[in-house]
């Protein structure tokens, strides 16, 4: 069956234009956090794995950490009276 390009199953058309909230984005981030860790985690089980795979995937980890400490920070309110 053919589907329209912006209805085909599977595709994320919608969710593309839809503007994400600070809570949905660290939501976001903290989900992609936790799969990097898992990767991470089972990556090691096996110590001859792509060792550069493995230094990208804890880099980008580190990268999201601090993206969502950043977003954390925005979130909370100043309390400066």
């Amino acid at each position: 069956m053919n589907w329209p390009p912006d209805k085909e199953p599977g595709t994320d058309a919608e969710a593309a234009n839809e503007v994400l909230t600070p809570a949905m984005r660290l939501l976001q981030l903290q989900t992609r956090h936790r799969a990097l860790d898992t990767r991470i985690t089972e990556m090691q089980l096996y110590p001859y794995q792509n060792q550069i795979l493995l230094q990208r995937l804890k880099k980008e980890k580190l990268r999201l950490k601090d993206t969502i400490a950043l977003l954390k920070d925005d979130m909370i309110p100043d309390l400066d009276a």
